[in-house]
């Protein structure tokens, strides 16, 4: 009877969001036309890539020195700490994934690793791992800082999670929700999951596991971005809240599809959405053509969105060959003194896997982006697609 009070409740509330949209999003849907596409995705073309990684595949964290495989950058800075940036990723020991946090104060050399959040309890949603990152910000326009909100006096993000040990991201996924004191240091908020494959609105598109959430607080509601499977292909849907505890999904799932023989032919993936002026900019990755490449969509209400047919960088672009195979799961950061983005994100090439860097503008040592067509496929790359989640490990 409980959770079928609860269920009714957040129908409700989805159907206030839903009739509320323009309300809370101040514009109106629609298809948006390739002449907007090229020109909302220009300024994040053409950038420069740093030469290695940022956080090498084997960070050698004390206490935790089984951990390697870097992947899923988020960038972070907490309230009066202006010249410090924080760095959440997760690493892989054979039983799960970890999350940790490392310290910056220049946004290419990290520091200080340290455990952020570890495997949940024996037999629950996330005993195999929990991946945090989906933060709770002040501000979520793209030139903002990216610093942490505190609502009722903690830190908040929602996190991937798995339940079982003994290997990649093993099926079937769940999302959960977290809090912190410190914004290093993270432990649930909720002792089951925000999302799972069991609730009563998992659709079939999504019906095999759940993936990586993306937060956003908009005019009081909060919008949870977020990739699943239906087999061996991943979308991404979109889920609605007033707390961060209890979610409802949004009806017209999935809201980035894949697109047939496109670079998201088979997955369209771990999105991550800011407001861009008049518009949103959401950046995900998108695998298809032999590859795994950073990809970019936009809407003018949060809820539709048109994703751009071409890559913004695709795998093999970096010349040190650092992203020969995958190029993927970024987190995007405006340093206002140079007014330079830094887009941060899993590179597996040459050196394995970890976090590469990508700026706006060139700093001393990075390198100009090859002159080919952000398109263009190298053959270094060409894989079977169908291997991909196993081998690119999320």
């Amino acid at each position: 009877m409980t959770r079928r009070i609860l269920h009714l409740t957040l129908a409700g509330l989805l159907m206030e969001i839903m009739f509320n949209l323009p309300a809370f999003c101040g514009s109106t849907s629609g298809e948006i036309d390739r002449e907007t596409l090229d020109r909302w995705s220009a300024p994040y073309r053409g950038w420069h890539y740093w030469p290695e990684h940022v956080i090498s595949s084997k960070p050698n964290i004390p206490g935790h020195e089984k951990f390697e495989n870097t992947d899923a950058p988020c960038v972070y800075q907490l309230p009066d700490q202006p010249g410090k940036w924080f760095m959440s990723f997760i690493a892989f020991d054979g039983r799960g994934y970890n999350s940790f946090a490392v310290e910056s104060s220049d946004l290419i050399h990290w520091s200080n690793p340290r455990l952020a959040m570890g495997f949940g309890p024996e037999g629950e949603f996330d005993h195999g791992g929990c991946v945090i990152g989906a933060f709770l910000y002040e501000s979520y326009d793209v030139r903002a800082p990216r610093v942490l909100k505190k609502r009722n006096g903690k830190y908040w993000t929602l996190y991937g999670a798995y339940p079982r040990q003994g290997g990649y991201e093993l099926r079937p996924g769940y999302e959960g929700v977290a809090t912190s004191a410190d914004g290093l240091d993270w432990q649930r908020a909720k002792d089951t999951p925000i999302l799972s494959v069991h609730d009563p609105d998992c659709a079939e598109w999504e019906k095999d596991c759940i993936y990586q959430p993306w937060l956003v607080e908009h005019k009081g509601r909060f919008f949870n971005f977020y990739n699943a499977a239906n087999g061996s292909v991943e979308q991404t849907g979109l889920a609605f809240s007033t707390d961060m505890l209890s979610w409802m999904r949004h009806p017209a799932n999935p809201v980035i599809r894949n697109r047939p023989g496109a670079y998201d032919a088979q997955f369209a993936s771990d999105p991550k959405v800011f407001r861009d002026g008049d518009h949103w900019t959401m950046f995900y990755f998108g695998v298809g053509r032999g590859g795994a490449h950073v990809m970019i969509a936009f809407s003018r209400d949060l809820v539709h969105w048109t994703a751009h047919p071409e890559p913004l960088y695709a795998a093999g672009g970096n010349p040190s060959g650092l992203d020969r195979q995958y190029a993927h799961k970024i987190s995007l950061v405006w340093e206002p003194k140079t007014e330079t983005f830094y887009l941060y994100y899993c590179a597996v090439g040459d050196k394995g896997r970890g976090i590469g860097l990508i700026t706006s503008k060139p700093l001393n040592g990075s390198k100009g982006a090859p002159p080919r067509c952000a398109g263009q496929e190298t053959s270094q790359r060409q894989q079977p697609t169908e291997t991909f989640r196993l081998s690119c490990d999320g």
